[in-house]
């Protein structure tokens, strides 16, 4: 793929403005994130549900992680190699770390249509547009693996709101998301 300047130079705009976050406030915002998810999720029946277990310096997942777990939720997390995989969550003690050090489960391989049994996916982004666009890390391994999900599983950015902009540079096989959820809330899209 084309290397794209725009979307080069925004992700390191993004990536400067969190190294100057501070530890206090990404877990203010975490927390508050945290509690937007369970609350976006609202009294829905546990079922399957994907997401990623977050690296430094990203919108943090492990406490959700713990939390959905804890209220019965099924868990799928990435297996990042160069083709998308997934695996089941069930502990912490039972994740390796993988690829940028994050951890992925030790878990059986599912495979990359394992995502179709997902009935909610939470994506990380560097930033999301107000019009649906998210701008990841560039490999596009989401893109990849998104194409297995159903089409009505709602596909939601977790971001900071400081990464919430009115469009991000996106291309004809970036993947759109459904809504975004921050610290400061919820709020899906329009058409």
């Amino acid at each position: 793929m084309p290397r794209d300047q725009r979307k080069d130079s925004l992700r390191a705009s993004v990536l400067l403005a969190r190294a100057a976050v501070s530890p206090q406030t990404w877990e203010a915002e975490d927390t508050a994130r945290d509690d937007a998810v369970l609350d976006w999720l609202g009294t829905c029946t546990p079922t399957m549900l994907a997401l990623y277990v977050s690296r430094t310096g990203e919108p943090g997942t492990r406490r959700l992680i713990d939390a959905l777990h804890a209220r019965g939720w099924k868990i799928l997390l990435p297996v990042l190699r160069r083709e998308p995989d997934w695996a089941r969550f069930s502990t912490w003690e039972e994740t390796t770390p993988s690829w940028g050090d994050i951890p992925e489960p030790t878990t059986p391989r599912l495979g990359p249509a394992s995502l179709a049994a997902a009935d909610v996916i939470l994506v990380p982004c560097l930033a999301v547009g107000r019009d649906g666009s998210r701008l990841g890390t560039g490999g596009g391994w989401y893109d990849r693996a998104l194409a297995r999900r159903r089409s009505d599983a709602p596909l939601i950015a977790l971001s900071r709101a400081a990464e919430v902009f009115d469009t991000v540079p996106h291309l004809a096989h970036d993947v759109a998301v459904d809504a975004r959820i921050t610290e400061q809330g919820s709020s899906g899209f329009a058409g």
